[in-house]
């Protein structure tokens, strides 16, 4: 990598140096860790805030730019992140060595910026990566929670919810940018006013005022000089403190303001099982709309004027799926109450400004807020909304289905039921003039099953762009070993073009690469054995297998169709001691949103279980069963490079992509899967011969849903499935205490087995056969890993981005942009 900066060892020494002098305690004997953290944080941020000084000036003549909006961004941690991409990694390593700081240790000091919950956020983070390392315009939108998701603990097997202080003494990368804060009106009432124009206009009073305070994290991209920018919004009081009511004796009181505000972004989803929860959430995302909204505004006016029809030209508005809905309402009411706009024309800009990434098929996902909450919170939102539905209903459903009263019902931006609806993914589609789905089957699915009307309505604007991930992050930084092998024998920037990997099929089939390869596997699991040993006092061997599930807890991922495979392998070992399998240690890590009643019970029987198989002598150690808890960036960092097997068997037709499998398969694991979500992306490019396919296909569980599906057959059918599922009503892993794990029985025969595991069980224990079978091969096992090591090159969220160009962004990079050699899809 060329060293981009004039910062060579002695100069980055220095700066640290510098800081040091400025930061650490004057009288400590010895400079603590944390403190050498932050001083090396500080040196590398005079790099990267003179790089965001000259990207800001280079793009003064930009012709457009991205506005991406997401309420989730899982960043992980910065540092190493950003010395790679800087080109400054080995000059920080050699410079803290001479101080006998271990640059890899120090990374362990810092916090994951965890401000997300799954696969959601850290897409959005590895497209901010993309962005900047492609030298887009772009600048990313989100919520400065103080918590950000929860912190994860284990306590007797059940989930424990805590805060995640990730910012607790401050984080060495963000900026406060108070010239940029913006008002955010909240309740109140609506009247009609003359304006000076002599024209009736609509007036909302708030009830209350709430400021949105940015704070800016510059996202580096990779080898290039160039610097974006995060901004996230933190909620305060228009008015922090009631001095009456202080010198009244009202100390509580006296901070009631600051309090109710700050609550806004105290935590990523807070808990809408009460109406309150409902309330706050809905108030979270209207805050985060309207602070983003402003200040694109802000930054449009402050270059064009009041020209607002040339909007569309120069900022795009990318919703990363509905929680920035809001956004479109409140760019109409902005475009016509405060800028006085004519409501037609403000809908023209509003239809040329935004593009929708649709990420789930789940209708319980598919958000929906009630119009009485819109009443209390955003009455003017609703009047607007209202004649966004009238335009819509009384022009394009009555022309394409006229006097069809069922088609403008099911194509309402409003339900109607006990209580009515916003229905904002149908909100999202009318208004953007382009809708995209993140892999191939799950746009054709979004096509034909969860808007077809609307893909009649408008056949162009419905696409797709495959999801990708950054392989800065992804390879270079959380795999080095890997990295180094992968340099030696690839000819070009392959972190830049991942396309170079394919290079690595011409080893496939060495002999000596194999063996390195597979040496490097192995280092990185003994380091991950030592992480499990330290999290959870279970020891594992580095000989076994490591069959990883590492994804949010959702019952359409079923991880209890894993523990049903678990517990099969156990049975037949304890009705066979001598039972022939290669030892396998299952490593699960997953979060459970707190009011996920089954989520949480799953969390509990897969450690109950483990807990029992883990200290069952009889087995000899043939199976390990470990939850890691806790679940986050920098822990995938450790998990993903050690995997030998990734699990990825969700219910066809019920993941939108992932990007789990794909980080597992370019670090050289091999996908058991459904043909579900980008699994079939990654199947035709790595070949069926080097991936496990099993279960019913979309078409396949239509078809028995269509039939009746009766999960009581399965049961009935396979003794050792029912022996399986009724072994959950004992005490077996639950000594004294007989039937706590019945709830996940209960769901599967009571309950309908509503993401039929039941259904694919058998083909997933058979197919896991096969995967016992194909490990023992060593050779050809590496052979396999080798290949799908060298065949992610399309699942580069660089192409990914650049599919976003082509297809619905138009920008143009500017000065610094190296030419792509990178296809789009």
């Amino acid at each position: 990598m060329a060293n981009l900066t004039p910062l060579d060892q002695e100069t980055f020494k220095r700066r640290v140096q510098h800081y040091l002098n400025s930061t650490a305690l004057p009288e400590a004997a010895k400079v603590s860790s944390k403190a050498f953290l932050k001083a090396t944080c500080m040196a590398v941020n005079d790099v990267i805030h003179q790089s965001l000084q000259d990207t800001q000036k280079q793009r003064q003549q930009q012709q457009r730019s991205i506005n991406y909006l997401s309420l989730e961004y899982l960043m992980g941690r910065m540092l190493s992140n950003n010395l790679h991409n800087l080109g400054l990694f080995e000059q920080a390593e050699l410079a803290l060595k001479e101080w006998g700081v271990d640059l890899t240790d120090l990374f362990e000091e810092g916090h994951d910026l965890a401000l997300g919950n799954g696969g959601l956020g850290r897409l959005a983070a590895c497209y901010l990566d993309s962005m900047a390392t492609l030298d887009l315009d772009a600048m990313g939108y989100g919520i400065h929670y103080q918590h950000g998701l929860f912190e994860q603990q284990f306590h007797q097997g059940r989930q424990i919810e805590t805060p995640d202080e990730w910012r607790e003494y401050g984080s060495p990368w963000e900026v406060c940018r108070p010239e940029a804060v913006q008002e955010v009106f909240l309740y109140g009432h609506l009247e009609w006013k003359i304006d000076a124009n002599g024209e009736r206009c609509r007036v909302w009073h708030p009830g209350q005022i709430i400021r949105g305070v940015p704070w800016d994290i510059p996202i580096v991209g990779y080898n290039n000089q160039v610097v974006n920018t995060l901004r996230l919004w933190e909620s305060r009081a228009s008015s922090h403190f009631d001095w009456d009511a202080f010198n009244a004796g009202e100390y509580q009181n006296a901070h009631y303001a600051q309090n109710q505000a700050e609550t806004i972004t105290k935590v990523l989803y807070p808990n809408d099982e009460t109406d309150a929860g409902k309330e706050l959430r809905f108030i979270q995302q209207y805050f985060f709309c309207a602070c983003s909204v402003k200040d694109i505004l802000q930054r449009f006016r402050n270059v064009h004027g009041n020209a607002w029809n040339k909007l569309p030209e120069h900022f795009v508005i990318q919703l990363n799926d509905t929680h920035p809905t809001l956004a479109i309402l409140e760019l109409m009411r902005l475009l016509m109450d405060e800028h006085q706009v004519e409501w037609h024309e403000a809908w023209t800009i509003c239809q040329r400004s935004f593009a929708y990434t649709n990420h789930t098929l789940l209708p319980e996902a598919l958000e929906k807020w009630s119009v009485r909450l819109f009443e209390l919170v955003l009455p003017r939102h609703l009047e607007i909304l209202y004649s966004i539905n009238e335009w819509f209903l009384n022009t394009l459903v009555q022309s394409q289905w006229p006097g069809d009263m069922t088609k403008r019902r099911d194509l309402s931006l409003i339900e109607e039921g006990a209580e009515k609806m916003v229905r904002m993914a149908h909100l999202c589609v009318v208004a953007s003039y382009r809708v995209n789905g993140v892999a191939a089957i799950h746009s054709e699915l979004v096509k034909r099953d969860l808007f077809p009307e609307f893909h009649q309505l408008w056949p162009e604007k419905l696409t797709n762009v495959t999801n990708g991930i950054t392989p800065r992050r992804w390879l270079k930084v959380c795999n080095p070993k890997l990295s180094q092998l992968i340099s030696q024998h690839v000819s070009e920037d392959w972190a830049r073009n991942l396309d170079a990997l394919k290079q690595l099929n011409e080893f496939a089939d060495d002999a000596i690469f194999q063996q390195q390869f597979m040496n490097v596997k192995f280092e990185n699991k003994q380091a991950l054995a030592k992480v499990i040993k330290q999290l959870t006092g279970i020891e594992v061997s580095a000989e076994a297998m490591f069959d990883v599930q590492i994804k949010r807890l959702h019952e359409y991922k079923r991880q209890h169709l894993n523990l049903l495979h678990i517990l099969t392998l156990y049975k037949r070992i304890l009705d066979n001691p001598e039972y022939d399998i290669h030892p396998r240690v299952f490593i699960f890590g997953a979060k459970a949103a707190p009011g996920y009643y089954l989520a949480k019970e799953i969390i509990y029987a897969i450690n109950c279980v483990a807990d029992t198989i883990n200290n069952d002598t009889r087995i000899n150690n043939k199976l390990k069963v470990v939850f890691l808890p806790n679940y986050r960036v920098s822990l995938a960092e450790k998990i993903i490079p050690a995997a030998d097997l990734s699990e990825q068997i969700s219910t066809a037709g019920k993941e939108a992509s992932g990007t789990g499998n794909m980080k597992l398969s370019l670090n050289g694991a091999l996908t058991i899967g459904t043909l579900d979500g980008a699994n079939i992306e990654i199947a035709e490019e790595v070949g069926r011969d080097n991936i496990f396919i099993f279960g019913h296909t979309v078409d396949e569980i239509k078809a028995l849903e269509k039939d009746g599906y009766d999960p009581n057959v399965y049961y009935s059918n396979n003794e050792e499935l029912k022996f399986i599922l009724d072994w959950l009503l004992t005490d077996e892993f639950t000594p004294g205490r007989s039937g706590e794990l019945r709830a996940i029985r209960d769901s599967l025969l009571d309950g309908g087995d509503p993401y039929r595991v039941l259904a694919d069980y058998q083909s997933y224990i058979e197919t896991q056969y096969r995967v016992d079978q194909a490990y023992r091969n060593q050779s050809n096992w590496a052979k396999m890993a080798i290949i799908n090591t060298a065949c992610m090159g399309k699942f580069n969220s660089d192409r990914s981005i650049i599919d976003y160009q082509n297809k619905i962004w138009s920008l143009v990079p500017s000065r610094h942009a190296f030419e792509p050699t990178l296809k789009a899809s």
